[in-house]
């Protein structure tokens, strides 16, 4: 078998080591050794771009909280006008400039395309700066609500975070968020917090791999 190669490692605020890694054509990113994302799959973070710009119907502001291996901003990209743009909060330099270097052929080179802007911070700043701003907000910033591994992930899944992501949609606006678990709780979370919710079964590789989850979050 092939083996892995490291290809570059920082050190995330907790103080936790955050690697990228290839084996022959095939990608991963790691936190503490435990694999957060894989280029072999990568189904449901395109269904969480694809889904959300559908039940929307004609986005033009978009801000993603996550950028990953790229393929969701691909994914919304490919859904968007050319006049729209997107916002991608990004809180690892490191992953941004893996996506410009070694990662940009998996999707694309997505971060070249001129309706994209990256912003090195964390999501949660951006939600709170934009009132009624964003047609779409995707949120795949870890293995989702009930999976986080980082502590300052949890506050975008509980209430107030959620208010905030509300007050920063415009009036049609929808919050899509992606999860490696099926979370009950959360889904009432979203209800309380103001939002019509519609649950979406997806693959993370075509139509096999785990079942992961996207919740569609409409403004009631």
């Amino acid at each position: 078998m092939v083996p892995w190669e490291l290809l570059g490692e920082t050190a995330l605020p907790t103080g936790e080591r955050m690697s990228l890694h290839r084996r022959g054509e095939e990608y991963a990113l790691r936190v503490a050794n435990v694999e957060l994302m894989n280029s072999r799959q990568h189904g449901s973070e395109e269904a969480l771009a694809t889904l959300a710009a559908r039940a929307h119907g004609a986005p033009r502001s978009v801000l993603i909280g996550g950028l990953g291996m790229g393929f969701t901003l691909r994914a919304v990209l490919d859904a968007l006008g050319p006049d729209a743009s997107v916002t991608v909060a990004e809180l690892v330099p490191e992953v941004v400039e893996w996506n410009r270097t070694v990662l940009s052929h998996l999707a694309g080179a997505p971060l070249a395309d001129p309706r994209v802007r990256v912003a090195v911070t964390d999501v949660a700043e951006l939600l709170q700066g934009a009132p009624g701003r964003h047609d779409l907000i995707l949120l795949d910033t870890d293995n989702g609500p009930e999976g986080t591994t980082q502590d300052g992930n949890e506050w975008l899944y509980s209430a107030a975070g959620l208010a905030a992501a509300r007050a920063a949609l415009a009036p049609r606006g929808v919050l899509a968020v992606w999860s490696s678990f099926q979370s009950p709780a959360f889904a009432k979370r979203l209800a309380r917090a103001g939002f019509q919710v519609t649950e979406k079964s997806v693959r993370s590789r075509g139509n096999r791999g785990e079942r992961h989850v996207v919740w569609l979050a409409g403004r009631a």
